[in-house]
């Protein structure tokens, strides 16, 4: 497989990760396949790690959004992450904290 350069085909989202999971939000592609997604934890003092949830639907984000403590689907997330990572088209994400909030965008 080469290597693929990253072209922005959707609308950024935005969402507020929280020691209770927010309601997922959808990052809808513009382009047929579009499944790469550019993932920005900002860096922060008071958050250690944001657990993303991701899904094909809202529920299943949501369920995937669980702090580790075992084996899930949950991806782990440092703040100050900047990543480019490929999901299924047109999926939902939302996440979760230990402690305190930080804004996620997708």
């Amino acid at each position: 497989m080469g290597v693929q350069a990253f072209t922005q085909l959707g609308n950024t989202v935005v969402f507020t990760a929280n020691t209770a999971a927010p309601a997922p939000v959808q990052a809808v592609s513009n382009g047929l396949g579009s499944n790469q997604y550019r993932i920005v934890v900002p860096a922060s003092s008071t958050v250690t790690m944001v657990y993303l949830g991701y899904g094909l639907t809202s529920a299943i984000a949501n369920n995937n959004a669980v702090v580790i403590s075992s084996s899930t689907f949950s991806l782990p997330l440092l703040p100050g992450t900047d990543e480019i990572l490929t999901f299924l088209p047109n999926a939902y994400f939302t996440g979760i904290t230990s402690a305190n909030s930080i804004s996620v965008f997708i």
